[in-house]
């Protein structure tokens, strides 16, 4: 799948300009309840919004989880438990359009204040074609009309909605808005050099373009100049078609593709299948939709990681390809 691309400039320009725009759903009387130590009662949909939370939110936040470690978000559904405590919360921090159980309990909600993440940096179409998605009879949970969800991929998209996070943090919670402000920056900070890193560290390769089992990475391909090649569309579940395998294996040949993408929270049973006929390697590109082991890693641990692994892939700095018969990366 080809990904447009666009000047960075103007990509950061318009989701800072978002990031200013941002708007709080504020609806009844909030109904919140703080927690017994005083702290600000907020829950996050899955790991990047939980990421943001608890950084920004720091000491002055309890922040519940409603994807837990290791499950796929997509495949989310709700407990009566976990919707009582959406309904509580002082704050929600949830990317719209990704989780239909998620969009449902905070429409339903009492919160005051409602942090979509889409109202700072608004979702563009990364899908594949619409002939090569093949219908395989299960209910698939991304809305295709809403647009690509992946967002947090882009360090500069993900800063913007670090900035929504910490306006509505410093409004929800005004005692402690100065503590949310410098949390915010320092994090914008961090997200401003891995950016960093990752324009450098992908200058300089033989190839530009990477194969992944499914479509997650259109922002970070847009954002550093990379075409990326999908087996699947954005929903990880779905089924490629023949015509659309065919159109992999031209391109991995026509862009001198050495390895195929799979992730942690997937089986790799299909971007192993298309990496033996194809004579390439396989290794992980994680779209960090979770985190398997939070105590071990984090967004930026493991967008590094992914850096990494994409340049050794596109060949960055003259690096020899990697050896096809490599035992593929778990």
């Amino acid at each position: 799948m080809m990904i447009r691309r666009r000047a960075r400039s103007a990509i950061a320009l318009g989701v800072t300009a978002l990031a200013a725009a941002l708007t709080l759903t504020a609806c009844g009387d909030g109904g919140g309840a703080r927690s017994a130590d005083g702290k600000l009662n907020v829950v996050a949909s899955f790991y990047p919004m939980e990421f943001l939370a608890s950084t920004i939110g720091g000491e002055h936040v309890k922040v519940t989880g409603l994807t837990p470690a290791g499950v796929e978000p997509h495949d989310l559904e709700l407990t009566a438990k976990q919707v009582g405590r959406v309904q509580k919360a002082d704050a929600i921090v949830y990317l719209k359009g990704l989780q239909p159980t998620v969009d449902k309990a905070v429409a339903d909600s009492r919160a005051k204040y409602r942090i979509d993440a889409t109202a700072a940096a608004p979702l563009e179409d990364h899908h594949l074609p619409e002939d090569h998605a093949e219908d395989d009879g299960h209910d698939h949970h991304h809305d295709e009309a809403a647009g690509d969800p992946h967002i947090w991929l882009d360090p500069t998209r993900y800063a913007a909605v670090a900035r929504g996070v910490g306006d509505g943090f410093a409004q929800a919670d005004p005692a402690h808005a100065a503590d949310y402000r410098r949390n915010t920056d320092e994090l914008v900070g961090r997200l401003t050099t891995l950016d960093q890193e990752f324009k450098d560290g992908l200058k300089d390769t033989r190839t530009r373009t990477f194969v992944t089992s499914h479509a997650a990475f259109g922002y970070l391909a847009e954002a550093y100049g990379l075409t990326q090649v999908a087996i699947n569309g954005v929903d990880p579940e779905s089924e490629p078609t023949p015509a659309r395998l065919a159109d992999v294996q031209k391109a991995a040949k026509e862009n001198g593709a050495t390895t195929i993408f799979f992730e942690t929270l997937v089986s790799p049973k299909l971007a192993e299948t298309v990496a033996k006929d194809l004579g390439l390697r396989t290794a992980v590109l994680d779209p960090l939709e979770g985190v398997k082991d939070p105590a071990k890693d984090d967004y930026l641990t493991v967008m590094r990681q992914n850096l990494a692994n994409l340049r050794t892939a596109l060949g960055a700095d003259g690096n020899a390809a990697p050896d096809a018969t490599a035992t593929p990366t778990s």
